[in-house]
């Protein structure tokens, strides 16, 4: 993008976080930050609408979350740049918003000097990920490597699990992705087959001891 302005926008459903992000930007020569979404609908929204060029987005928040936010995104627009900035260190994720096409991952750790780099870097077109994220990512590649459980779903039914596990009904899951609530069902018991649990409760307690959800989700 050379000399051009690049412009941000800032998802996350934490008005702090937002708000710090804005203001380390708002000092950056070259960097403009033209929105603020709270949800992933909300970002889709707002890209389609003032179509900037590097969305920055954390992976859990109310409704359909970082992952299907950028799958979706990437349909929408796939020349946009999505950065992910989370507390998520450990697979499944890194591995599966890179899939989905993240252009960037970092976690909310990580120094202001860092998240201007990667801004920068993605909107050259280039990849940009943490250097902690990337060792995560090569340690479980290599032989007798640390696994994820949850290697094992496929992109749509890692999709479903997050919103289970989140307290969202068949019928929700069903409208905001646009299926039906029989797949939607189906999905969820291939999941369970998969994962060896029996109901949403066993799914959503093997979910937090894997670190996939931080803290008991509760519905909408």
């Amino acid at each position: 993008m050379g000399s051009e302005m690049i412009q941000i926008l800032l998802v996350d459903d934490h008005d702090l976080v937002r708000a710090g992000l804005k203001r380390i930007l708002e000092d950056v020569k070259n960097i403009k930050v033209i929105g603020e979404a709270s949800t992933g609908e909300d970002a889709i929204l707002m890209v389609r609408q003032r179509k900037p060029d590097v969305v920055i987005m954390d992976v859990n928040m109310p409704g359909i979350g970082g992952l299907e936010t950028t799958r979706k995104l990437m349909q929408i627009d796939p020349d946009i740049k999505v950065i992910v900035v989370t507390v998520h260190v450990e697979e499944p994720y890194p591995t599966r918003l890179l899939e989905a096409g993240a252009a960037g991952y970092l976690t909310k750790s990580c120094a202001v000097d860092e998240i201007v780099a990667a801004i920068q870097t993605v909107a050259k077109g280039e990849r940009y990920v943490g250097a902690d994220i990337a060792r995560q990512v090569a340690l479980s590649m290599l032989p007798g490597g640390k696994r994820s459980l949850f290697e094992k779903l496929s992109q749509r039914e890692m999709q479903v699990m997050l919103m289970v596990t989140q307290g969202h009904s068949i019928q929700d899951i069903s409208d905001r992705l646009c299926l039906s609530p029989k797949t939607v069902s189906t999905y969820r018991y291939r999941l369970y087959e998969k994962l060896g649990v029996d109901n949403d409760v066993e799914l959503t307690h093997l979910a937090m001891r894997h670190g996939v959800i931080s803290v008991e989700p509760t519905p909408e």
